[in-house]
């Protein structure tokens, strides 16, 4: 069992935690959904997020924007959730690391922050993208995913995001825990 329920850090005035939570519970202007390229309801964290907020509504939101790249992310309404959004960002699949996948999560992760900022978002949740079905190895998703955020967060330093990682599994948060310690200021 984890130590805590909670791992945060601090990068230029702004803050990166890992909490150990669903993510639909989560109070912040935006979560994202671990999207796949139609912006279907999926299984494990996406159809979470579709239950949670109305699957209806979010799959005729969806409907309406008609897919997503991998690599991408688009927006929709957060509707029935306590987040007033919902950030679909599409990660890759993971094929043995070589056909562009880092870049393309990486992508996820810089496109969902940047979709977050334009649209006014302070506050954000991620799941571990790519991570579950999707297989991408624990310790290097964690690494894109932390990484990812720092550096925007770096170069956004007047913006103020606060960004969280939900997770309900404890080896998951372990790990995550402790590659964001290394960034620690």
């Amino acid at each position: 069992m984890s130590e805590s329920l909670i791992t945060k850090i601090n990068i230029c005035n702004n803050s990166i935690e890992i909490v150990k939570t669903s993510i639909v519970d989560l109070k912040v202007d935006a979560i994202v959904n671990a999207a796949n390229e139609r912006l279907f309801e999926g299984g494990g964290v996406c159809g979470a997020i579709f239950r949670a907020a109305g699957s209806q509504q979010l799959t005729e939101a969806c409907e309406k924007i008609g897919g997503c790249k991998t690599g991408h992310a688009v927006i929709t309404s957060g509707f029935n959730l306590p987040a007033k959004a919902i950030i679909h960002a599409v990660g890759p699949m993971w094929h043995g690391g070589h056909n562009n996948e880092a870049e393309f999560l990486q992508g996820a992760y810089k496109s969902s922050l940047n979709t977050a900022k334009l649209n006014s978002c302070h506050s954000v949740a991620f799941p571990l993208i790519s991570a579950g079905i999707y297989g991408y190895p624990l310790k290097e998703a964690w690494e894109i995913a932390i990484k990812s955020c720092v550096d925007f967060l770096k170069i956004s330093t007047e913006y103020g995001l606060d960004i969280k990682f939900a997770v309900i599994d404890d080896r998951i948060f372990d790990v995550g825990s402790e590659l964001l310690k290394k960034y620690k200021e």
